[in-house]
C-alpha cells in the first residue's frame, strides 16, 4: 500500500496529464509562458486573493515574503514548534530569530495563548523586536486566524500564513492561503495539490509585496530581464509543472477534496473509540494533507506502527522532534514552554491518506493491525 498513492492518481489523470505535458513540449516555452500565467490566475481566483506568484518551492515562497517585509537580524518571528523545519529555517536564514510557541493539543495548530505569552516575554526582555507571526495550517487544517489576527493587530505584527499543507482547507468560509498579510503554499508531490517535482506559490492582496516578490524570483529584475534593481535569485515554477498542476487542480476541485474527506470519515468512524482521531472544529474544513492519530504513549505508538507494518500499512511520524529540540537550535532561547509539542512528538502517527483509497482494502487491514472491531 502506498502512503499517498500518486501512481494511481497519475493513471486516472494520465490522458489529460500526458496531453498537457506534450503541449508544453511542442510549444517549447519551458520557462514562464501561458501555462504559468493561467495557473497563477486560477490559483488566485480559487483562493480568493488578488495576486498569486508561483516559485521554485514552498521554502522559497516563505523566504521571499520575509525578504519583501525586510525581516532581519534583531527581529522576532513567532512560529509553532510542532511543524516542519522550514518554518523556522527561513527565519534564521534572514538573520532573524524564530521564537517558538506551543500548539493546541486538538488541532495541532498554533496556540494563541502561548503566542501572546511569547510576545510579552520578548517585549519584556527587550532584545528583539517582534515583527511577524507565522501560523502553519498543519495536516490540512487552517489555524485560528481570527484569534491570531487579533493578537497580531494588538502588537503590530505582520501575519504570514504557511499554507504548505493547508491548501484546499477552509476557515469560516474562506479558503486557506487567503489569510494574513501574505500566504504561501508548497506543490511538493505529496501535498494536497502537488506537482511532479518542486514548486510553490505566494498569495497576497498587496500590490507592492507582489511586485517585489516577482522581481526577487527572477534575479531581482526591474523593467526588463537585464535591468536588475535588487539582489534576488532564481525561483521560478517551470511550464511543465504548471501544466501538471492545472490538470490536478481540475481534479482537486471536482472530486479530490470531497473524496479525501470521505476517507477521513471512514478512518474516524472506525477508530474514534480506539484512539484519538483528528478534530476538525465547527467552521473549519481540512484538506487532509495527513490523517494523524494520537496515542496514549510512545510505547503504544511504537506497537501500533509495528502491527500496521505487519499488515503492509505504511505509517509516518510527523514530527518526531519539535523545532525547539532540533540540534541546530540546542542553544536557542525558549521564551515559553512547549509541552504539547513535545508530547505530540512522542504520541502521534499518520496513516495512509489520499483521495484514491478503497474502503474495504484500507479499513480491513487497518482493523487487523489495530485489533478494531470485525471485518467489513
Amino acid at each position: 500500500m502506498e502512503f499517498r498513492d500518486l501512481k494511481k492518481q497519475y493513471q486516472i489523470l494520465k490522458p489529460k496529464m500526458d496531453q498537457a505535458v506534450m503541449e508544453v513540449m511542442e510549444s517549447s516555452q519551458f520557462i514562464g509562458g501561458p501555462k504559468v500565467k493561467e495557473l497563477e490566475e486560477r490559483l488566485a481566483s480559487y483562493v480568493g486573493v488578488k495576486h498569486c506568484i508561483t516559485c521554485g518551492n514552498g521554502t522559497d515562497a516563505l523566504t521571499m515574503v520575509l525578504k519583501a517585509w525586510g525581516i532581519k537580524e534583531g527581529d522576532a518571528v513567532f512560529v509553532p514548534s510542532f511543524t516542519f523545519f522550514a518554518s523556522a529555517e527561513v527565519v534564521s536564514f534572514e538573520g532573524a530569530t524564530p521564537v517558538f510557541v506551543d500548539v493546541d493539543r486538538d488541532t495541532f495548530n498554533m496556540d494563541v495563548h502561548s503566542l501572546e505569552t511569547a510576545i510579552k516575554a520578548v517585549l519584556k526582555e527587550g532584545k528583539l523586536k517582534p515583527r511577524a507571526v507565522m501560523p502553519v495550517d498543519l495536516f490540512g487544517l487552517p489555524a485560528d486566524y481570527d484569534a491570531i489576527q487579533q493578537i497580531a493587530d494588538k502588537y503590530d505584527l505582520l501575519v504570514l500564513e504557511d499554507g504548505a499543507q493547508g491548501f484546499g482547507g477552509t476557515y469560516k468560509g474562506k479558503r486557506a492561503c487567503s489569510f494574513g498579510d501574505a500566504a504561501t503554499t508548497s506543490f511538493f508531490p505529496a501535498k494536497p495539490l502537488g506537482c511532479y517535482g518542486d514548486g510553490g506559490a505566494v498569495f497576497t492582496n498587496d500590490d507592492e509585496t507582489a511586485a517585489y516578490i516577482r522581481s526577487l524570483a527572477v534575479h531581482g529584475k526591474g523593467e526588463h530581464k537585464y535591468d536588475n534593481v535588487r539582489i534576488g535569485w532564481n525561483s521560478r515554477l517551470d511550464a511543465i509543472q504548471a501544466a501538471i498542476l492545472l490538470v490536478k487542480l481540475d481534479a482537486f476541485e471536482e472530486y479530490e477534496l470531497k473524496d479525501v474527506d470521505q476517507v477521513a470519515q471512514w478512518y474516524t468512524e472506525l477508530l474514534k473509540d480506539k484512539v484519538k482521531t483528528p478534530i476538525v472544529p465547527e467552521g473549519y474544513t481540512s484538506s487532509w494533507a495527513q490523517y494523524t492519530i494520537t496515542l496514549k504513549s510512545e510505547e503504544e505508538r511504537d506497537l501500533i506502527i509495528t502491527k500496521l507494518r505487519e499488515q503492509g500499512i505504511p505509517t509516518i511520524i510527523y514530527y518526531p522532534k519539535p523545532l525547539h529540540r532540533q540540534t541546530v537550535y540546542k542553544n536557542h532561547k525558549l521564551y515559553v514552554p512547549c509541552p504539547v509539542s513535545e508530547e505530540l512528538s512522542r504520541t502521534v502517527v499518520s496513516l495512509p491518506m489520499d483521495p484514491y483509497k478503497e474502503k474495504e482494502a484500507l479499513l480491513n487491514r487497518v482493523m487487523r493491525g489495530l485489533d478494531v472491531g470485525e471485518g467489513l
